[in-house]
Formats: C-alpha cells, structure tokens, sequence
C-alpha cells in the first residue's frame, strides 16, 4: 500500500475519533469549537430559568437579569459576536445515534476507497500507465 493511502487513512480514523459523539457528553469537535471562540471564558452564556422559591429572592433575580442583559447587549450587536455566543454553547448537530452511524457510514466507505482504488487486478493492467 502506498504512503499517501495510509495517511489518508490516518485522517479518516482521526476524524472519526474527533466527531465521535460519547454518551453524556459532547464530541472532542464541538468542545474545541466551544472552546475556539471564547479561550479565554470571557463570553456570558444565558442562565437558567430561576427555580420555584428562589424568584423571590431581590438579589438571585438582579444577578441573573444582569447577566441576560450583558448577554443580550452582545447578541444584538450582531455579526461575528453574535455567531461566537452562539457557537460557545453549540452541540453536536445531529442526535448521537444518527451521529455515530454517519461516522460509521463515512469511515467505512473510506477504507473501502483507499484500499480499492487503483488497486490492480490480477492479469489486468491498472489504468495508469
């Protein structure tokens, strides 16, 4: 087998790995998405609702309509940084299970690829000559 099929190979496998999507968790893909658009953690991200009970507490309720206003101040500022708070928080996009069997699909149809293409057949010439 050629050196370039195997590094195609190599990326195939490495990219399966990459989107793979565990059980309770996101893909290594879509965590250094989140991760890429705010390194440094300074972006807020939209709170939680406010559990019964603690919307009567004055200062729970300031400190989470502080944080939804900052939030709100950047998203309405449009462009690049409304696409960063949007990828901060973003998932896989597709249920895990569908997922899984499309990297399964596409890492297998890959193989076949790289170990069938060109590849001689016994008493026939390959097409390249």
């Amino acid at each position: 087998m050629q050196p370039t099929r195997w590094w195609a190979l190599f990326g195939v496998i490495l990219f399966v790995i990459l989107a793979w999507p565990p059980n309770g968790d996101r893909s290594l893909a879509a965590k250094f998405v989140n991760w890429a658009v705010d390194p440094a953690g300074e972006l807020p991200i939209l709170p939680p609702q406010l559990g019964y009970g603690v919307g009567d507490d004055p200062v729970a309720v300031e400190a989470r309509d502080a944080q939804v206003r900052r939030y709100d101040e950047l998203f309405n500022q449009g462009g690049w940084t409304r696409k960063r708070l949007e990828l901060k928080v973003a998932g896989d996009p597709l249920p895990r299970g569908t997922e899984r069997q499309l990297l399964l699909a596409f890492a297998a149809a890959a193989a076949f690829g790289v170990f069938m293409i060109r590849r001689p057949l016994k008493g026939r010439p390959t097409w390249r000559r």
